[in-house]
């Protein structure tokens, strides 16, 4: 299946008579964001791998959806928000890149052969008086439309959102917000919306998928895994203890990185290595050889409740009664209640589809040669990056303990 995201369109760039020093200056605002982005989003991995059995999650959801909330942050709430999601500018000029990003993504008009696209939405309590500049920027810079709920109606109210968001992931990501994370006291709930549907540039053969063995660590076994086949020029590293491998995505427009540690019951050691200048670094020396390549089909639906993570990370006074948002209003002291992810992927022989969604509640206080010849086997646990070539963002991230655990 194709790869696709879905969401709300923010104004479009228009380039006709734009600068070029102008854009020049975008281009190295998005990508300072992008950069802080995938920071943040290995520090949430470092947190998340603690976790037993498969992981995913979309870092570009938890940073967008929380960028927007950062808008109506100041004093020490702001500052910490700001250290811990890595965010390299203040104000307008910060926000302004996140609608470069989203802008980028989404690329209205566009030839793109895989559908990608963000949504985001910001539900307040209805009278709530919400300050003119964060309504602003909620609306301008993140397309993020208002609609007013009655959270004195918890379950209505949670249901409207939970509409919206399956709506935007084409049904994959049902009932973001769970029984009991909306109360009477919530005064605002924002929401950020990812999915993608796309095609690999040279899918699998079905008739070479085969049912074979899945190793785990301390010699325990999954039999009849269905395995992928093909041997294809590839993008490939041999880093000593892994190998990375990247499979593009039709027209490149993007791609998935495989890292397969060489040792069964190698995966920790490989995740606790991972950084972003690692990363990029593996990346940029990955050259062409010609694959043998072995992957298992996968589905894993994930949902995580991030506060815990993020507070850890450096950001608990958002989450404390002395928080300061005051920026979103000044009816009513504020502190975020919760942030909750859920990411849905599922990798077969014709490509991969994605999905993920974030909310955060806020309530009231009280080129080498062709004849290279590489094997990329994954019948044991692996991590996945997903990331857009056009922006660097990453889009999706996880890892693979069990390819038949959904």
């Amino acid at each position: 299946m194709a790869l696709k995201w879905i969401g709300v369109v923010a104004a479009a760039f228009l380039a006709a008579g734009v600068p070029v020093e102008a854009e020049t200056d975008e281009q190295a605002d998005r990508s300072a964001v992008v950069n802080g982005n995938t920071a943040l989003a290995f520090d949430l991995y470092s947190r998340l791998r603690a976790s037993e059995g498969n992981v995913c999650f979309s870092p570009y959801s938890v940073s967008t959806a929380l960028a927007m909330t950062y808008a109506g942050a100041r004093g020490q709430t702001a500052a910490e928000m700001s250290r811990t999601l890595h965010l390299p500018f203040e104000g307008d000029r910060l926000h302004g890149a996140f609608a470069a990003v989203i802008r980028k993504l989404n690329n209205p008009g566009s030839a793109r052969k895989a559908e990608l696209s963000v949504a985001n939405a910001i539900w307040p309590q209805s009278g709530f008086a919400i300050a003119p500049a964060f309504r602003a920027i909620a609306r301008d810079q993140y397309g993020a439309g208002l609609q007013s709920l009655d959270f004195a109606q918890p379950e209505k109210a949670r249901g409207t959102i939970n509409g919206w968001v399956e709506q935007q992931t084409r049904d994959r990501i049902k009932d973001l917000m769970p029984e009991g994370s909306i109360t009477p006291r919530t005064r605002m709930v924002l929401t950020n919306a990812i999915y993608f549907k796309g095609e690999w540039m040279h899918a699998f053969r079905e008739t070479d998928t085969r049912k074979e063995t899945f190793k785990l660590p301390g010699g325990r076994e999954i039999r009849d895994v269905p395995l992928m086949h093909q041997l294809r020029n590839l993008r490939f590293l041999d880093g000593g203890d892994f190998k990375a491998l990247e499979l593009p995505y039709r027209e490149n427009e993007l791609s998935m990185i495989v890292l397969l540690p060489n040792k069964v019951d190698g995966l920790a050691a490989l995740e606790q290595s991972l950084t972003p200048a690692r990363v990029a670094d593996w990346s940029a020396r990955m050259i062409d050889y010609d694959v043998d390549v072995t992957l298992p089909r996968f589905k894993i639906a994930a949902q995580f409740q991030l506060d815990q993570a993020l507070a850890g990370l450096g950001m608990g006074l958002a989450f404390t009664p002395q928080a300061d948002f005051s920026a979103i209003s000044t009816s009513a002291p504020l502190l975020i209640s919760a942030v909750i992810h859920k990411a849905y992927v599922e990798v077969n022989e014709k490509g991969t589809e994605a999905a993920g969604a974030t909310g955060v509640g806020v309530m009231t206080t009280s080129a080498a040669p062709r004849t290279r010849f590489a094997v990329f086997r994954a019948d044991h646990p692996f991590v996945f990056l997903i990331r857009d070539t056009a922006t660097g963002s990453l889009l999706f991230a996880g890892r693979v303990m069990d390819p038949r655990a959904s």
